[in-house]
């Protein structure tokens, strides 16, 4: 399976901004700072995802992004597939053409395989994964990391 960083980075902003869109649109440089996940990456990642109507954007004071359809509504195919990625273990990314442009003998067992995860990852929303013990308690633990080094800088520094 490649499922690379990009795959992973974007179901992970997409929890983020989930779990904090209560305090409004939330800005990429806040993603960053409590998932560890560089802003340029990220910017890119978002281009994507709003151009696939995962997103909205806000300019401005005061901005950032928020989920562009109920959470309920966007499953993890659909943040993997709005940063192209791919969810398929042939080699041949299911084209048929492993083994010297002819399909190899475990060609339709590796096929089969990506339907089957394609079809788990199409059945988990937003929704199912922000109601998980383990997730909201690594989200507070990130809260709690980043008010931590945000009450270490200066006042003088924090304008």
């Amino acid at each position: 399976m490649k499922l690379t960083t990009k795959g992973r980075y974007a179901v992970t902003a997409i929890l983020d901004l989930a779990l904090h869109e209560t305090h409004g649109p939330t800005t990429l440089a806040d993603i960053s700072v409590r998932q560890g996940i560089s802003l340029s990456y990220l910017e890119q990642l978002f281009a994507k995802m709003r151009r696939s109507k995962l997103v909205d954007s806000t300019r401005g004071p005061g901005g950032g992004y928020r989920l562009a359809r109920a959470k309920h509504e966007i499953s993890v195919v659909d943040i993997v597939d709005s940063v192209n990625e791919s969810i398929q273990v042939t080699k041949c990314e299911g084209k048929g053409g492993c083994d010297n442009g002819e399909m190899c003998l475990t060609h339709e067992l590796w096929n089969d395989l990506s339907e089957q995860i394609n079809q788990y990852l199409l059945a988990i929303t937003v929704e199912d994964l922000i109601k998980r013990p383990e997730i909201l308690s690594l989200s507070a633990k990130q809260d709690q990391r980043v008010l931590k080094a945000a009450d270490a800088i200066p006042v003088s520094e924090r304008i």
